[in-house]
């Protein structure tokens, strides 16, 4: 693992979409800066107004981590605990960030963030570690953790920072701050070589002093590399599943009631596509009835006549009327989707009572719900190391694979091939809480 710079970032296989909004969060150990690191985000690349800043100031100084807790016991405690979304954008490209907790008992609200990231930046806290010797550096359970979920959890662009090397700055002994970082990106290449995480880059960071966040820092701490913003400006969105064919969730039916429409009379079915392209002529499948229609006309966002691909929303109108609800797929005849009533997966356990074998939950995939009963726990990931371990329950943030019975079947592929098709939610029949997210294997 190297550090890259923002040309080598950009020869991705993935094309870059520079109109795409990335989406990244920023994780790691509790205190390591991450809330501190969004405010100067937003600070320095001007995209907070000025009673914003105001209002988070004290005795003059902003203090940038208020940007992101927005919760009043997050304020009290000077933790996060929700994630907290903000949007900002530069010349080059419009960000989504999420700034997830970094407390083991919120690693539940750490995955669902991750889940649908196209990158994230892992927070190192330099002061917390011994780095006088290479042997000496023991990274803190958190970080870990984080970046092995983030494997799990196939987040693409994976960036360690390695923060608050300013506090080691020393007049007398100038080369601290260097060696700390050398020291620490060795043992970070290690572990990640060790775990089989690739790394985007590694980046020394000050989010306090605003070193090589948005303006770069020409040879602190002996790196010459891009800025931490100018690196996420080049690094790959999420690439939309095109290659797969047509599997469209139908989230709301409308029936047009004259023939002036451009839908002539019939009704159109509106959602978004998971997977493939929509145009007309193409022959469908409504799942689950298994009745087949070829499509008449497709609409998009703005009810103009248009084909449609995987990430867009759409209407489909069909040539002939079937019965078709909200919850239903259609599906290209060509898709390779046999129905399944029996799956299997990593499951994130988010409910505060434990997951036990029998019990019965909502499932949620797609727009469509059905009942699921927990068939077997498999076993529970240990997420300092990805190891196997049995379990008879999974209490609450914990990860584990399981296997589901299902009331009636789904079209489901597996996670890594599809982020839609292969996750559903799972929800208490009781309280109506989210309980657990499902990636199928």
């Amino acid at each position: 693992m190297t550090t890259i710079a923002p040309h080598q970032a950009a020869t991705s296989p993935v094309a870059l979409d520079r109109h795409a909004a990335l989406k990244f969060i920023t994780c790691g150990s509790v205190d390591d800066g991450k809330s501190t690191l969004i405010g100067r985000l937003l600070v320095d690349s001007r995209s907070v107004l000025q009673d914003q800043l105001e209002n988070v100031s004290k005795s003059g100084a902003a203090d940038l981590a208020l940007f992101t807790d927005g919760l009043s016991a997050e304020r009290e405690q000077g933790i996060t605990i929700d994630v907290a979304y903000r949007y900002f954008a530069t010349p080059a490209r419009k960000f989504i960030i999420g700034d997830t907790p970094g407390h083991e008992q919120y690693t539940r609200n750490m995955v669902t963030a991750a889940s649908s990231a196209d990158a994230a930046v892992v927070l190192v806290d330099a002061t917390k570690l011994k780095w006088k010797d290479v042997g000496e550096v023991t990274l803190l359970p958190q970080t870990r953790r984080h970046a092995l979920l983030l494997k799990l959890l196939r987040v693409p662009s994976i960036v360690f920072a390695v923060n608050k090397l300013d506090a080691l700055e020393d007049p007398a002994h100038p080369g601290n701050a260097t060696e700390a970082f050398t020291c620490i990106r060795e043992a970070l290449e290690n572990f990640a070589a060790e775990a089989g995480i690739r790394v985007a880059a590694t980046i020394p960071i000050s989010a306090l002093q605003g070193h090589n966040v948005v303006t770069s820092t020409p040879g602190w701490c002996g790196y010459q590399g891009a800025s931490l913003l100018r690196l996420l400006e080049q690094l790959p969105v999420t690439p939309a599943e095109l290659a797969l064919p047509l599997a469209f969730p139908v989230q709301w039916v409308e029936k047009f009631s004259g023939s002036s429409d451009t839908s002539q009379g019939r009704r159109v079915f509106w959602g978004r596509l998971a997977t493939g392209h929509a145009q007309v002529g193409q022959s469908v499948t409504v799942f689950p009835s298994g009745k087949t229609a070829t499509i008449a006309q497709v609409l998009d966002h703005v009810r103009q006549p248009e084909a449609v691909s995987a990430n867009h929303s759409a209407g489909i109108v069909l040539d002939r009327e079937l019965d078709v609800s909200r919850g239903d797929w259609l599906l290209a005849d060509t898709a390779d989707l046999a129905p399944r009533q029996t799956i299997s997966g990593t499951v994130a356990w988010m409910d505060d009572a434990p997951l036990v074998v029998g019990r019965s939950y909502w499932a949620l995939h797609g727009h469509r719900w059905i009942k699921a009963k927990v068939l077997r726990i498999n076993h529970r990931l240990d997420v300092n190391t990805l190891a196997q371990t049995a379990a008879t329950e999974l209490e609450p943030n914990a990860i584990g694979h399981i296997t589901l019975g299902l009331q009636q079947p789904i079209a489901a592929l597996g996670f890594d091939q599809s982020r839609v098709l292969g996750s559903l939610i799972l929800v208490d029949t009781a309280t109506h809480t989210t309980a657990g997210a499902l990636l199928i294997e």
